[in-house]
């Protein structure tokens, strides 16, 4: 019964370690999202104003006569 109990004991120990380590990856993991979420957002709008940028030059560019 003792030995039952200890490796009950062991096995809740590392369930623990395992659940502590996977909070820690789970945050980790949020953080980046955050943080790549983020870039993204920066990209997107330094790709929109580029667009927009160049739409103007296209419209400034004198039309061919063919």
């Amino acid at each position: 019964m003792e030995a039952e109990l200890t490796s009950l004991e062991n096995k809740i120990t590392q369930f623990i370690e395992v659940n502590e380590h996977l909070r820690e990856e789970t945050l980790k993991l949020r953080q980046e999202i955050a943080s790549i979420s983020q870039r993204n957002k920066q990209l997107e709008e330094r790709i929109t104003l580029a667009s927009s940028r160049l739409e103007r030059i296209v419209e400034q560019l004198p039309e061919e006569n063919t």
